[in-house]
C-alpha cells in the first residue's frame, strides 16, 4: 500500500490512541463531534487520487508504485516546479482553510531526510534512521501531525526555566530499547485524527539543556502520548450552510508524554545540539515555505473572489471604498504569489543536492499572521450586518417560508436570494464563525510568533550582508571625512 484511499485512511484510526476531548476520552472513529472532520481529512485522501496526475509521482524505489508528491526529495528545479504544482492541487482541497494537511509534515520530513549533512554533523546513524522512517512514510501513506513549541507555561522565565523547565519534553530514562521522554508540547494541529506525530525543533536551544534537544516519531496511538483537545468547531450542519465547519476542523491538541518508551530506531537527535540547532534554519526557510506559501497563495485567491462576490451581491463594488479593501486583498495575493515565483526562480542547492526555494521566501512569516487578520477584517466590514441575516439554504426549500424569502432576501442586479445566502453563509464561516475565528488565531501563529519571525529576519540580515550604505553616503556627500 503507497496511497490510500479515505475509507484506508479512517480505518488506520481505529486503535487505542488516548484522545481527551470535553469531559471524557473518547474513541476518534465513533465519536459523532469528530464524524465532520473525518470526512473533511478523508477526502483529502480521495482528491490526491482524484487529481493524481498532480498530486502523486512515480516512486523511485518501488517500480510501478506511485507515491505522493509531497514527500519526494527535491534535487533540481524541475523537482520543484513538480511539486510546487502538486501542492497547489492539494491546496485546492480546502482553498487553504486546513493549514494541516499532511503534506504539511510530509514536506518537513522531506526536507529533514534530503539534507544528510545536516546529520552528519552527529551521528550518521541517526540520519539512516530517519530515512527508514521517510520510507515508512511513503509505504504507508501515514498522516503526520507535528508538535514542535516547548511548554512554556510560565512567560515570565525562559522557555527551559523555572516551573518551564519541568513541564517540557525533555529525557528522563532509558531502556534497552529506547530513551523514555516526559512532558508537554504545543501543538498538535490534525494530532487526534493523525497517524504519527513528529517531534523537531522549531528553534535552537542553549548549551546545558541538552535532555531537551529531541527529534523522533512515534506513532499517535503510542502508550503514554494523550492528546487534549480544545471544543471542538466542527459542525453537523450541510456543506451549503456551513462549507468550511461542516468538514474542515482538524482539532488542535496539547499533548502529554507520560513517560512514552521512544525506539531507537524512531530516535533522530538526542542532546546533539549541533545536529538539532541546525536542522530547521537548514531546511524550513526555502524548503517548508514552499508549502505553506502555496497554500496561502490559494487561500488569498479564495478570499479575494469571496470579497468581490460579496460586494457584486450587495452592489458596492463600483463604490471607490470597497474598490480599494478589493485591491487591498489583491495586494497581498499579488505579493505572496511573487515572492513564491521569486524564491523559486532563485532555488539553488542547499547541501547535499537538496535543491530548495531561496531562503528570502521566509519574509511571508514576518508578513502573512498581519494579512490573514486583514483580509477576516475586511471579509466582515463588505458584509456588515448581511452576515447576520442570512437564512438556511433549506429554508428555501419550506413551502411557507421560501417564496417570501425570495422576495426580501435577494441580492442585487438580479443575484437570486439563495445565491446570495451561498455568498454570505460562506464568507461567515471564513472570517466570523467559531471555526473561522479560530483559524485567524491560527494564521496569527501559524509559523510561530510574528515577532520572533521579524527578529530572526533581523539578525540572518545582519549576520549575512554588510550593511554600509549610509556611512558610504555620508563618506561621498563629504559628512563623514573619507
Amino acid at each position: 500500500m503507497a496511497v490510500r484511499t479515505g475509507t484506508e485512511y479512517k480505518s488506520g484510526l481505529d486503535d487505542d490512541r488516548s484522545v481527551w476531548l470535553g469531559e471524557s476520552r473518547i474513541d476518534v472513529t465513533t465519536d459523532p463531534r469528530l464524524a465532520g472532520s473525518l470526512d473533511g481529512m478523508a477526502g483529502y485522501f480521495d482528491w490526491q487520487t482524484a487529481y493524481a496526475d498532480e498530486c502523486l509521482i512515480d516512486d523511485p524505489e518501488r517500480a510501478g508504485e506511485k507515491m505522493s508528491i509531497s514527500l519526494m526529495l527535491p534535487r533540481s528545479k524541475d523537482d520543484l516546479k513538480l511539486r510546487r504544482r502538486g501542492l497547489e492541487r492539494l491546496a485546492r482541497y480546502s482553498y487553504g482553510m486546513l493549514g494541516r494537511t499532511p503534506d504539511y509534515v510530509n514536506v518537513v520530513l522531506s526536507g529533514h531526510t534530503a539534507r544528510r549533512d545536516l546529520w552528519e554533523r552527529g551521528d550518521p546513524c541517526h540520519h539512516d534512521r530517519l530515512a527508514r522512517f521517510h520510507r515508512e512514510v511513503i509505504d504507508g501513506d501515514l498522516s503526520m501531525t507535528h508538535t514542535i513549541v516547548h511548554a512554556n507555561i510560565d512567560k515570565g522565565a525562559g522557555d527551559l526555566e523555572g516551573m518551564n523547565s519541568d513541564l517540557t519534553l525533555r529525557v528522563v530514562g532509558r531502556n534497552e530499547n529506547g530513551i523514555i521522554v516526559r512532558g508537554g508540547k504545543v501543538l498538535a494541529t490534525l494530532g487526534p485524527i493523525a497517524d504519527e506525530i513528529y517531534v523537531y525543533p522549531s528553534a535552537p536551544i542553549p548549551s546545558g539543556a541538552e535532555q531537551y534537544a529531541l527529534i523522533f516519531s512515534v506513532p499517535v496511538k503510542t502508550k503514554g502520548v494523550t492528546m487534549i483537545c480544545r471544543d471542538h468547531y466542527g459542525i453537523n450542519a450541510s456543506v451549503a450552510d456551513a462549507p468550511f465547519s461542516s468538514r474542515f476542523d482538524e482539532q488542535d491538541a496539547f499533548v502529554i508524554f507520560d513517560d512514552v518508551e521512544v525506539p531507537y530506531e524512531r530516535l533522530f537527535c538526542e542532546g546533539d545540539l549541533a545536529v538539532y540547532n541546525s536542522i530547521t534554519q537548514g531546511v524550513s526557510p526555502g524548503n517548508t515555505l514552499q508549502q505553506t506559501a502555496i497554500r496561502a497563495m490559494v487561500k488569498l485567491e479564495f478570499a479575494y473572489d469571496l470579497c468581490t462576490s460579496i460586494a457584486r451581491v450587495s452592489n458596492s463594488d463600483k463604490r471607490p471604498d470597497v474598490a480599494v479593501l478589493l485591491g487591498e486583498v489583491h495586494a497581498y495575493l499579488s505579493i505572496t504569489r511573487s515572492v513564491l515565483h521569486a524564491a523559486e526562480d532563485r532555488a539553488h542547492d542547499w547541501g547535499a543536492g537538496a535543491v530548495f526555494p531561496h531562503k528570502d521566501l521566509a519574509v511571508l512569516r514576518c508578513v502573512m499572521p498581519t494579512w490573514m487578520t486583514r483580509v477576516n477584517e475586511i471579509i466582515r466590514a463588505l458584509g456588515s450586518h448581511n452576515l447576520l441575516a442570512t437564512p438556511s439554504l433549506a429554508l428555501f426549500e419550506n413551502p411557507e417560508i421560501g417564496d417570501m424569502l425570495r422576495k426580501y432576501l435577494p441580492g442585487a442586479n438580479g443575484i437570486s436570494a439563495e445565491d446570495r445566502a451561498r455568498i454570505m453563509r460562506t464568507a461567515w464561516d471564513f472570517a466570523g464563525s467559531a471555526l473561522g475565528s479560530r483559524i485567524e488565531l491560527y494564521e496569527m501563529f501559524y509559523l510561530g510568533s510574528q515577532g520572533r519571525a521579524r527578529i530572526g529576519d533581523h539578525m540572518v540580515a545582519q549576520r549575512d550582508h554588510e550593511w554600509g550604505q549610509v556611512r558610504e553616503f555620508m563618506q561621498k556627500s563629504g559628512i563623514l571625512p573619507g
